[in-house]
């Protein structure tokens, strides 16, 4: 869904904000848990209708089976925080053996409205997903592909600023106005196109929209065969440089695949990975017969390796196994392709968790060389620079990530609250950690940590709780051990926090 900022309810000395994850009684914050908020928000945006208990749960534990007694925990809590309504009863009543009902009058509020960003010194761009006006909906994957390889094209080009593939496909299938979308995402430029693939042809109508003056800088229409696709893209990258600069400046050249099918196969994996233990064993398998039919295309190779470690390390399998195959497999992906920032930034991630941080830190370096506009470097660098010590560092580089993919996925608010935290700001890690946009299981380990190191200490085992139980074989000595920390103070700050929270030991 294309980020817009919802709306807000007020009832009776409350506002309730829920993209924010905030609920005010009289303009002062008040402490609710992230399924409490979800559980009000449910409730409060539904006034006087019942609500069944699977509804709520699936609301408060989305895709997560947990026994009901946890719902009416978290509904006791709530009345607890709410107090009683003014006629003296209660917010919310029960129905038996059915669910729940808010009673209070609710007012709906507009959301606030987004800061518009400032404009970059440079000329900056965000390639819209093209549309596919096949006939085929398998063609989506043929379309976005298209726009993901216009953006890295484009992304390598120093004299530009390129917003990332996240926040550009938030808009996919939205009908939005491009003054609009351009004060979203801070830039002044858009390309928008369409793209069909049929009987071995292909046809692309792309446009470069001034979005301040509303001028069209740019259009034009390509009719070629689909042997032809990766030449197309180079030429329309090349008209767009050519149109924001005055001048063609070039790149170093891109690893192509020779096999269309493991093209499109790598592009439906890679919107996979990340997903849940069952995607990625399906990106795997995708990504698998990707390289089978093209050895030589790096960009399998290098999803491979983040879905591997990512899947194998993080959903519980072999680690050091997991690690040793994921390590090999990013070595690969940058000997095919040493010119590009993606395969780059996932070797230097893994490097810096086999603690060879010497050769980590040049493989850094070479990504940001070699694309300046790859968030997702700038994301994993603040990773590593917070548990180095380098805390300013890390933020000014997840401020940077954050610019550059306003609309990002979950690992980078992450990857913020690790870094507030990290920083001794403890509430902004707090409300960093407990937006909707954050929330998973991992992250709830800094969450818990920052609520007990402000002394919030209810609050805080009830994360733990819930954290363990998607992780119930965590020991704080065993992250210890395997995070890339450099620095001691660091890592005992980390450790301290997570005691506190009752993480076990």
């Amino acid at each position: 869904m294309r980020p817009m900022q919802g709306s807000r309810f007020a009832f009776g000395p409350f506002v309730l904000d829920p993209g924010a994850g905030t609920l005010l009684r009289n303009d002062v914050s008040v402490a609710v848990g992230y399924r409490g908020l979800n559980l009000l928000a449910a409730l409060v945006g539904r006034p006087g209708e019942i609500l069944g208990k699977a509804e709520l749960m699936d609301a408060a534990w989305p895709g997560t089976a947990v026994e009901q007694g946890n719902l009416t925990v978290q509904i006791a809590q709530l009345r607890k925080l709410l107090g009683p309504a003014a006629d003296g009863g209660e917010w919310i009543s029960t129905v038996p053996r059915v669910g729940y009902r808010f009673t209070g009058t609710v007012e709906q509020l507009a959301g606030a409205k987004r800061k518009p960003l400032p404009l970059p010194g440079k000329p900056s761009i965000a390639v819209l997903p093209f549309v596919n006006v096949s006939n085929d909906p398998e063609q989506d994957s043929f379309a976005d592909g298209l726009t993901e390889d216009l953006i890295t094209d484009l992304s390598r080009i120093s004299g530009l600023f390129v917003i990332a593939r996240n926040s550009a496909f938030a808009y996919k299938g939205k009908a939005t106005d491009v003054r609009e979308i351009a004060e979203d995402l801070g830039v002044r430029y858009l390309l928008e196109g369409s793209a069909r693939r049929a009987a071995g042809r292909v046809r692309i109508n792309a446009q470069l929209v001034d979005a301040v003056s509303g001028d069209h800088l740019w259009a034009e229409r390509f009719d070629r065969g689909l042997e032809d696709i990766f030449a197309v893209q180079d030429e329309v990258t090349a008209k767009i440089v050519e149109a924001l600069l005055g001048r063609l400046r070039a790149s170093p050249p891109r690893n192509r695949p020779k096999n269309l099918e493991a093209y499109d196969l790598c592009v439906r994996a890679r919107k996979l990975i990340d997903d849940s233990p069952q995607m990625a064993q399906e990106a795997h398998l995708m990504l698998t017969r990707a390289v089978s039919l093209d050895p030589d295309y790096a960009e399998p190779y290098r999803w491979l390796a983040m879905n591997h470690w990512m899947g194998q390390v993080h959903w519980g399998g072999p680690t050091e196994a997991a690690r040793s195959v994921a390590l090999e497999l990013a070595r690969k992906a940058v000997a095919i392709d040493p010119n590009d920032a993606g395969c780059r930034w996932i070797l230097a991630y893994l490097l810096a968790y086999e603690r060879s941080f010497a050769e980590a830190d040049a493989e850094f370096a070479k990504a940001i060389e070699l694309d300046p506009n790859e968030a997702d470097t700038w994301a994993a660098l603040s990773d590593i620079a917070v548990l180095t010590g380098r805390v300013e560092e890390g933020l000014e580089h997840i401020s940077k990530a954050f610019r550059l993919n306003p609309f990002p996925a979950s690992w980078y608010y992450l990857t913020l609250g690790q870094a507030q935290y990290a920083a001794r700001d403890y509430e902004a890690a707090i409300e960093t950690l407990r937006r909707d946009e954050t929330y998973r299981t991992s992250s709830r380990r800094f969450l818990a940590a920052s609520l007990a190191q402000l002394g919030r200490l209810d609050e805080a085992r009830a994360e733990v709780e819930l954290f363990l139980v998607g992780n119930p074989h965590f020991t704080t000595h065993h992250w210890a051990t395997t995070e890339p920390f450099r620095d001691t103070a660091m890592l005992e700050h980390f450790v301290d926090g997570f005691r506190k929270a009752g993480l076990p030991k």
